[in-house]
């Protein structure tokens, strides 16, 4: 798998609903060397889709697990820079929508991501259909399907230990998705510096604070439960 069999980016239709807003990477948010984290981008993808959710009236409609994402970076945001995050729906399911995020700095688009997130009832927890509001505002888009497609690991893949933290559980009770990107960014951290990434990940089953497996093969990782063997999340890298 390489970056074109990622799920595509495509632009804003030019007619529709966008929603955006402007934030400073901050000091939580920089390596080192002043590059923004992955684990940072991805809550700012997470955290300005439930602003456009709430800022729409439709806050308290469903709840929204992400279920794949793709972050594309051209070349990372850095402390202190300003940035617009702006983000729409790029395409509907019957359970499931697909949203298009732009990160800009300076003018310049510096990353593109596109994620599909599952429409939860906020009550029971389960996978219920688009209600009319919703699909009012954000159905204009294509059609899109829920189906993963990343592979099992392999039996050669090599392994390096991980621990999710009880701080990085979120409301829902289960570790955050901008917590998933930390194994990849520590991968980052140990080796040179990066000027760019393409990075598709796709979350399996919830995890829990505890002793995990980082496995690798290739250009993919998989972020494995220590004790059960249950594959959390898995990553193709572009």
């Amino acid at each position: 798998m390489t970056a074109a069999d990622f799920d595509p980016l495509p632009p804003h239709p030019g007619a529709g609903r966008a929603f955006e807003q402007t934030l400073v990477a901050g000091l939580a948010d920089a390596a080192p060397s002043g590059r923004v984290r992955l684990d940072a981008l991805a809550r700012w993808l997470q955290d300005a889709a439930l602003d456009d959710v709430v800022d729409a009236g439709l806050g308290g409609v469903a709840l929204w697990v992400v279920r794949r994402s793709r972050i594309k970076v051209e070349a990372f945001p850095r402390f202190g820079d300003a940035a617009t995050v702006r983000t729409w729906s790029s395409g509907t399911g019957r359970m499931w929508a697909q949203r298009r995020t732009t990160i800009v700095v300076g003018g310049r688009a510096l990353v593109e991501a596109v994620a599909l997130w599952v429409h939860l009832d906020p009550g029971s927890g389960r996978p219920f259909p688009l209600t009319p509001a919703e699909l009012d505002l954000y159905g204009a888009g294509r059609e899109v399907k829920a189906r993963l497609r990343h592979p099992a690991p392999p039996a050669g893949a090599t392994s390096a230990p991980w621990t999710f933290r009880a701080t990085e559980l979120d409301i829902a009770d289960h570790i955050n998705n901008a917590a998933y990107w930390s194994p990849l960014e520590a991968e980052l951290l140990a080796g040179p510096e990066p000027l760019s990434a393409d990075v598709e990940i796709e979350h399996k089953t919830p995890a829990q604070p505890g002793d995990h497996h980082v496995l690798a093969a290739g250009d993919r990782r998989w972020i494995v439960d220590a004790a059960s063997g249950a594959v959390r999340a898995s990553f193709a890298l572009g």
